[in-house]
């Protein structure tokens, strides 16, 4: 049992890293692309935040003391969080189809998804990671943790602003009427 609880959510992450980075081929060409600041604008937060919780430094000490107690049912309830979250973020990922980036941009033949997981919420793909890190920030139960999260959340929202910016701009009305019916991040809540 204590191999699983050790391991059972880094290969959980890792499958979904994988996922990801095959996934990630024969997508559409980019006509439009953020710069490389502003990609690392949210994608270096996200490092930090992956390094928060997956090291312990002892040049964070204070951010080690436990916010909460751990136990094997807090550890099987933050493991379904954080597969809910990846699953989610997968879903989202599967849909988008050819129109997924890692960065903010706009492809050729660009489509608006408003399907599957896009009825629930405008950035599903951020939803689901935002729940697996809660998941994972629940398993480690340390305030790096909580910190980890916040980072990540922050680092999310600055790139789902930008891409809200440029997706009105691409789609003009069709966005905004989408946006009126369907949540940015959490479903059904505006």
């Amino acid at each position: 049992m204590q191999f699983i609880h050790q391991h059972l959510i880094a290969l959980m992450w890792l499958a979904w890293a994988l996922y990801w980075l095959i996934s990630a081929r024969g997508i559409k060409s980019p006509v439009r692309r953020e710069s490389r600041l502003s990609r690392w604008l949210h994608f270096g937060p996200l490092l930090v935040a992956g390094w928060l919780l997956w090291t312990r430094h002892p040049l964070w000490a204070p951010l080690s003391i436990p916010f909460m107690a751990r136990s094997g049912l807090t550890f099987w309830i933050a493991a379904a969080v954080t597969a809910s979250g990846l699953l989610f973020s997968v879903w989202a990922r599967v849909r988008l189809g050819r129109n997924w980036s890692g960065s903010v941009t706009i492809k050729a033949d660009h489509e608006l998804i408003s399907t599957g997981p896009y009825r629930l919420a405008r950035h599903p793909i951020y939803a689901g990671l935002l729940l697996a890190l809660a998941g994972t920030a629940l398993i480690v139960a340390e305030w790096r943790g909580a910190l980890a999260f916040l980072i990540a959340f922050l680092a999310l929202w600055r790139k789902l602003r930008l891409e809200e910016r440029w997706l009105r701009e691409q789609f003009g009305q069709a966005y905004g009427d989408y946006a009126q019916r369907v949540a940015v991040l959490v479903p059904f809540l505006m």
